[in-house]
């Protein structure tokens, strides 16, 4: 191991061990750096691929926040990596709209058993039917919704792949609006689509509702690919 995977590997098996939990601060730098035998920047090195990945958060100064304090926000390292490989062209966007496909009509169909609360959804949707809206606008409020259709499901795992998914979804979808002959026409027929999926889910119906998400998600690709 190089030096700062010392210290990696020292505190996951802290955290595995509960030695640590979420709201703990990690020990100082140079308790880290003298109980390893490693140099303080490789500690610092360490605590920095930690604060990228969402296992801690950092603060400077000497108060009771100061220092490195575990959190827990899986969604920031998966989201920054996921935009990283999608730069690269590596992941095939048909591959994200598939993960999406499986990981929304899951968790819709979850959702439809436990009576969700839509009240937030429904001021999405209002939100969304502004026609003022321009079309980044409209499609960055599309994403949060579709985040909030995975959250319905309580599945705290899907819904950070989700949340993680969204500046990749979001980009995708911007690249197509050009593409599109009418994209008012286009606008009108998701606005129509997102009202089905919520009245599916308002009578109960997950199936339906796991149905349309997945006609709603394949048809805008489908659009992408014809043109």
């Amino acid at each position: 191991m190089r030096a700062h995977e010392v210290v990696l590997h020292r505190i996951e098996q802290d955290l595995a061990a509960a030695r640590l939990r979420v709201g703990d601060r990690l020990p100082a730098e140079r308790a880290l750096a003298e109980e390893l035998g490693v140099g303080r920047s490789s500690v610092r090195e360490a605590i920095r691929v930690l604060e990228a990945m969402g296992v801690v958060k950092t603060s400077v100064g000497s108060g009771p926040d100061a220092g490195a304090i575990v959190v827990a926000d899986p969604a920031t390292s998966i989201g920054s990596a996921l935009r990283l490989h999608m730069a690269t062209q590596f992941l095939p966007i048909a591959d994200v709209v598939q993960t999406r496909v499986l990981l929304e009509s899951w968790a819709l169909r979850e959702a439809a058993a436990r009576t969700p609360d839509l009240t937030a959804i429904d001021e999405l949707l209002d939100r969304m039917d502004d026609q003022s809206l321009e079309p980044d606008q409209f499609h960055r409020l599309d994403a949060e919704l579709h985040v909030r259709f995975a959250g319905l499901a309580g599945n705290v795992l899907i819904e950070a792949m989700m949340t993680s998914l969204r500046d990749s979804i979001h980009g995708y979808v911007m690249d197509a609006v050009p593409m599109l002959d009418d994209w008012s026409a286009v606008a009108v027929n998701l606005r129509c689509e997102h009202r089905g999926i919520v009245d599916a889910l308002r009578r109960g119906h997950g199936a339906k509702a796991a149905t349309l998400a997945r006609e709603h998600i394949e048809g805008f690709y489908g659009l992408m690919s014809l043109d």
